[in-house]
């Protein structure tokens, strides 16, 4: 795990000058886009520093940047359309007090942010820094990818499918529940689960250690999906925004595991 630690600094040193960013504007919800912005850097620079990098490297290394550029544009646009997140705007004092706000912004959110990239992304950073083999390219190298195509489809379809709802004035008010969202209730998370699980299988590949050393990363990217700040804490508000109507829809669609609707089967 020491050879994480110049890519740690080099994020240290990336969320320093972000989060003087935030302080200055009084906004914190572009860390959004930090998230996959910074995965897919990490990945780059994971390849920069390998001595002599084999397929497999190359092939994490395309994954990360593949998901994490795609993610981090698709959340930076929505910051810049919509603002400032109601999420970060109850966890975090009054912008106008300046000191308060940059201080419990860089403990609350630009610190744990980081901690939680390198947690996450290291499948990714310590397979790309292990694949040293031209030839490391085997039977979990292939399964990996399949779960990654698989969720790259339902996360970039599912984030399409509800933008394209969103923006049509006729579902205002309306829950989406057409497309992928039909089958589960949070297909662009689901998507984001087997991307990472997908990276580590083919991390995997490289050394059954690395695997060992970094399965904390997608067990607790799924955890925080399903139970903490995705799917949970969006099915709270939505349940406050839509009322009865999210509630029929609850009781049809599964909640994360796509399946046909309940009416169907």
């Amino acid at each position: 795990m020491t050879e994480l630690i110049p890519n740690a600094l080099a994020l240290l040193a990336a969320m320093a000058v972000l989060w003087l960013i935030a302080a200055t504007i009084g906004k914190v919800s572009f860390v959004d886009s930090v998230w996959g912005f910074s995965m897919a850097a990490l990945a780059a620079l994971s390849l920069w520093r390998a001595d002599e990098p084999g397929t497999a490297a190359y092939l994490l290394c395309g994954m990360t940047v593949l998901w994490g550029v795609r993610l981090g544009i698709h959340l930076l646009r929505r910051f810049l359309g919509g603002g400032e997140d109601s999420r970060y705007r109850k966890i975090l004092p009054d912008p106008d007090d300046r000191m308060k706000y940059a201080l419990t912004a860089l403990w609350k959110v630009w610190l744990l942010q980081a901690v939680l990239i390198m947690l996450v992304s290291s499948p990714a950073q310590l397979g790309i820094l292990g694949a040293e083999n031209p030839q490391d390219v085997n039977a979990l190298t292939i399964i990996g990818l399949a779960l990654y195509a698989v969720g790259l489809f339902f996360e970039w379809v599912g984030d399409w499918q509800l933008a394209r709802f969103k923006a049509d004035p006729a579902n205002e008010g309306k829950v989406m529940n057409q497309g992928l969202w039909r089958y589960t209730r949070h297909p662009n998370y689901f998507g984001d689960a087997c991307v990472w699980w997908g990276i580590w299988i083919v991390a995997a590949g490289v050394d059954t250690g690395i695997a060992l050393w970094t399965v904390a990363g997608p067990i607790f990217l799924t955890f925080t999906l399903v139970k903490w700040s995705g799917a949970a804490l969006t099915e709270k508000g939505m349940r406050k925004k839509y009322g009865e109507e999210f509630v029929t829809y609850v009781e049809r669609t599964s909640s994360f595991i796509p399946m046909p609707p309940k009416s169907e089967s």
